[in-house]
């Protein structure tokens, strides 16, 4: 008899990689913050890809009227592409204070997590919450009925892309992708890309990467596991 599937891998007990190739996800829900629900934002979920069953949350002022279009941001959230959703309470408390700070609606899709789906699916799944945004605004102000109600009041020429670490890496291929002026999304328009601690190293290590002390948590060896997960 073959010996049963041990843990070859074990990501702060969220996720486990098994010898005969299983994986295992903790349902629990890291970062237990409490949830910001102050009522001075809406939000909803919408499914914005059917095949890949992606869902996003759109996130706008509650005090937003008809009469303005409020710019678009999207956010993509980190987790080394192999944790994070747009229901774990802190990134939601983001887009919360994103949304009233500037005044704009928010986007924040999810995308496949490695190593379930190693990359570029998170890349592929960033280009196809930008192209969901395209559809609706090539739909916008036909009447069809498949236009989401909170995207008529928007504008499409003003939109956005932020990305957190791991997700600072989506808005950095997103920006190569595309393009300056983002033609191929028309009439969807970014006008900027934000990336916030946006992790960019390889194979070699970086002068940086060599130099400077590691700090306790987010360490070399972190960032070389979080690309193992990615290679498998």
């Amino acid at each position: 008899m073959g010996s049963l599937p041990h843990v070859v891998e074990d990501c702060f007990g969220l996720l486990k990689l098994y010898s005969d190739g299983s994986i295992s996800r903790n349902p629990e829900v890291p970062c237990p913050t409490p949830l910001l629900d102050d009522d001075s934002v809406l939000y909803k979920d919408l499914l914005f890809d059917a095949n890949r069953n992606l869902h996003l949350r759109l996130y706008k002022p509650s005090s937003s009227t008809s009469l303005e279009k409020l710019p678009i941001l999207f956010y993509f959230h980190g987790g080394g592409f192999c944790f994070g959703s747009r229901t774990f309470p802190h990134f939601h408390n983001l887009c919360v204070r994103l949304t009233t700070a500037f005044n704009m609606l928010v986007v924040a899709p999810d995308h496949r997590l490695a190593p379930e789906h190693r990359l570029p699916a998170a890349s592929d799944d960033a280009c196809l919450a930008l192209k969901w945004l395209q559809g609706q605004a090539a739909m916008h102000g036909k009447n069809v009925e498949d236009v989401d109600t909170w995207l008529t009041g928007v504008d499409f020429d003003r939109v956005f892309v932020l990305g957190d670490s791991s997700g600072g890496n989506l808005a950095h291929h997103l920006a190569v992708k595309l393009k300056a002026g983002s033609m191929e999304l028309a009439p969807v328009r970014v006008r900027g890309y934000v990336l916030v601690a946006p992790f960019f190293g390889g194979s070699v290590r970086t002068k940086s990467e060599l130099e400077q002390p590691c700090e306790e948590f987010w360490n070399l060896e972190m960032y070389d596991r979080m690309k193992l997960m990615n290679q498998l």
